[in-house]
């Protein structure tokens, strides 16, 4: 896999039917390594190690329902209530970050109303934070530590 744009983290990996899998360290399994999963395991060691994202209000690849489309959110984290406070989208890291990826989000999160926002290619990030009264969002040069929003 190539070398993403996050630090170095411990993963475990093994191999099934000549299929690399790593160990999902919320979804508490294996699953198969793709170049978007990953991103996806990148994302989850960052937002837990480095911005101390609680592992406990953390959802993986959950369902959404977008109008009456069943979608899946790659990362989601609540707060203490249960509202997504960060939706996170990931994509491979040969896609490129461009207008449909944030359309894509914007999609789900006119549903999710997270009040945070991450799309990565493990390459770029953008991080953004909504305000819903003024109708608008911010582009953030980095994401807040969980402590920073609670």
């Amino acid at each position: 896999m190539v070398r993403l744009n996050f630090p170095s983290y411990a993963f475990r990996f093994k191999s099934r039917e000549n299929k690399m899998l790593v160990f999902d360290i919320i979804r508490k399994k294996y699953v198969i390594l793709t170049p978007e999963e990953w991103v996806r395991q990148h994302c989850l060691h960052f937002l837990i190690e480095e911005k101390k994202y609680p592992p406990g209000r953390t959802l993986v690849e959950r369902q959404l329902k977008v109008a009456t489309l069943d979608k899946r959110m790659d990362i989601a984290v609540c707060d203490p209530k249960g509202k997504i406070q960060l939706l996170v989208e990931c994509k491979a890291p040969e896609v490129i970050l461009n207008q449909k990826v944030f359309d894509q989000i914007a999609r789900y999160n006119w549903e999710a109303r997270a009040d945070l926002l991450m799309v990565t290619n493990g390459i770029n990030h953008f991080y953004c934070r909504m305000d819903y009264e003024k109708g608008e969002y911010l582009f953030l040069p980095e994401l807040p530590l969980y402590t920073e929003i609670y």
